[in-house]
């Protein structure tokens, strides 16, 4: 809707350049005199020649009387031409005054042509730069509409985009109905909602393997410490050297078997260790855009960032920030406070909520992996979040600290700052 009236603006502005060009362009520049009047006036100063000192102008016109000798008898105002040749060269009209037969003076009839013309040369410029102001003002109006309706959501998009390919599917896509890409944008959100479908089911399926891995740990070494025990009650009765040596390889082997199932179990935990973190030079005024991102629900206020250079992977420290916000409208679901202090070394981000925290007993496990708090309940989730966040942290020199404030949890995430080892 606001674009048609964008475009009616433009319109009409165009349409009043146009008719003030037709106007100026149709107007003749040398407007016709008034013969009634010319002839009133000229008759009035003939009748009047003898007493021109009581003369008065009994017409609309601008005049002035000379006598024959170039001297000025009457003048409507002042400012007017005062010889023939500033009538002629003014385009004014020149009459004879006579008395009786004879010729005494000259009536000079002002052409007021130029000052017209020059007013209404006035009013057109004024009414076009009046149109043309209109035009710029909707121009800018219209620009700032589509950066608003069009720009910006593929800017959105294009931040969802690399969240998506960086992994984090929590953060939904904010769309707005009305807009001409709402649709598109909500197909991108869909898919988005799927995708993170499918990771929770992967994540289940992952967690379900290392339960079975650990469970078959536990049921393949009870038998091996069985029969390792055994071998070794049998070396230790054996009289012959090569009997003893048959139960000594039997233990060698129950040890390599016990070996080969710690690591089958050690394997399933070492996926995550494959996700690349390259930390760069980050200046830190974008990380109020980083945070503002991950509070899609705007529920924090961010604070003034100080000025300093950050040591961070850009992508993996949006994933940071995402998980703990979305980690806080899941389980906590309250306002969000937020506050960023400089310290040596590290510049300190701290994000706490008011839903209470979780026990001191569970404090120090949440980093671990598929681990959840028990204040978790029916709530959908992995237990990989802070354990994810953690490592990212590490692998840029810095660390991710968890305690609980006076109403809620704190999450403090410290960020290094570029050229502090």
């Amino acid at each position: 809707m606001r674009k048609w009236i964008y475009q009616g603006i433009l319109l009409l502005a165009f349409a009043a350049e146009l008719a003030a060009l037709f106007l100026f362009a149709g107007e003749d520049a040398v407007r016709r005199q008034d013969a009634v009047a010319v002839n009133e006036a000229l008759q009035s100063v003939q009748d009047d020649w003898e007493k021109m000192k009581e003369h008065k102008n009994q017409t609309g016109l601008d005049y002035v009387v000379i006598d024959a000798n170039g001297a000025v008898c009457f003048r409507t105002r002042e400012g007017l031409g005062e010889s023939v040749n500033d009538a002629v060269l003014n385009r004014d009209t020149i009459l004879d005054v006579a008395s009786g037969k004879k010729i005494v003076g000259k009536l000079l009839i002002s052409n007021d042509s130029n000052y017209i013309w020059k007013e209404q040369k006035r009013a057109a410029a004024m009414i076009l730069a009046a149109a043309v102001c209109v035009q710029w003002m909707a121009c800018i109006g219209y620009g700032i509409y589509l950066k608003r309706t069009v720009i910006k959501p593929f800017e959105d998009l294009k931040g969802f985009a690399e969240r998506v390919a960086g992994g984090n599917l929590d953060v939904p896509l904010a769309m707005d109905r009305h807009n001409c890409f709402g649709v598109f944008t909500e197909s991108f959100d869909l898919m988005r909602a799927e995708l993170k479908k499918a990771r929770i089911a992967e994540a289940r399926a992952n967690a379900s393997k290392k339960e079975l891995v650990a469970q078959l740990s536990h049921d393949i070494k009870t038998p091996v410490a069985s029969i390792k025990a055994a071998a070794e009650v049998g070396a230790a009765l054996a009289g012959e050297a090569r009997i003893r040596s048959n139960y000594a390889q039997i233990i060698s082997k129950a040890d390599e078997v016990n070996i080969l199932i710690t690591n089958l179990f050690t394997s399933a935990l070492e996926e995550l260790e494959e996700l690349k973190v390259m930390p760069a030079d980050l200046e830190s005024r974008e990380l109020t855009a980083l945070l503002e991102r991950a509070d899609y629900l705007h529920r924090a206020r961010i604070p003034a960032v100080p000025s300093c250079l950050l040591f961070a992977d850009r992508l993996r420290l949006q994933q940071v920030f995402d998980n703990i916000f979305a980690n806080s409208y899941k389980y906590a679901n309250t306002e969000i406070e937020t506050a960023i202090c400089r310290r040596d070394g590290t510049l300190d981000v701290t994000i706490r909520d008011y839903g209470g925290g979780v026990s001191a007993e569970e404090l120090p496990a949440l980093k671990e992996k598929f681990r959840r708090g028990s204040n978790a309940g029916q709530v959908e989730g992995a237990g990989l979040g802070l354990y994810i966040c953690d490592y990212f942290m590490k692998q840029m020199h810095g660390e991710i600290i968890l305690c609980n404030g006076q109403d809620g949890l704190e999450v403090t995430v410290r960020i290094p700052l570029s050229g502090v080892s």
